[in-house]
């Protein structure tokens, strides 16, 4: 049986940089908002849009399509970030990520692999 990949992020900022939409549920709303020092409203108001579906928020991007948030090489929300970001390329990604991803790709048994996604995005696998 092949060993679990567990791609391990080396702050690239790559998928910051991608067009496409971050979604944002009500509780991220809050969680960055008050990151941010500033209401949920103005957080709303300020740094998002509509998304695609109609259906929800996602956070703004910048003229180029890289996500609003990055500044440089630096996420300015990055211990508020969405799920969304937290989950990326662990668990979920796209055919062909890791041509731009500098991730590293380390090879873990099933335990150890379940540990790093939960240090890496706060959820149980």
């Amino acid at each position: 049986m092949a060993m679990p990949i567990f791609w391990e992020c080396d702050r690239c900022t790559a998928c910051c940089r991608w067009p496409g939409q971050v979604k944002v549920t009500d509780g991220e709303i809050a969680r960055i908002a008050a990151h941010l020092g500033i209401g949920e409203d103005e957080f709303i108001q300020r740094h998002t849009r509509l998304n695609a579906a109609r259906n929800g928020l996602s956070l703004l991007d910048q003229a180029d399509g890289s996500c609003a948030f990055l500044d440089g090489n630096e996420c300015r929300i990055n211990p508020a970030k969405p799920q969304q970001c937290r989950d990326f390329s662990n668990l979920w990604n796209f055919p062909g990520f890791e041509k731009t991803c500098r991730a590293k790709p380390v090879e873990l048994s099933p335990d150890a692999w379940k540990q790093r996604i939960r240090d890496a995005t706060g959820r149980d696998v």
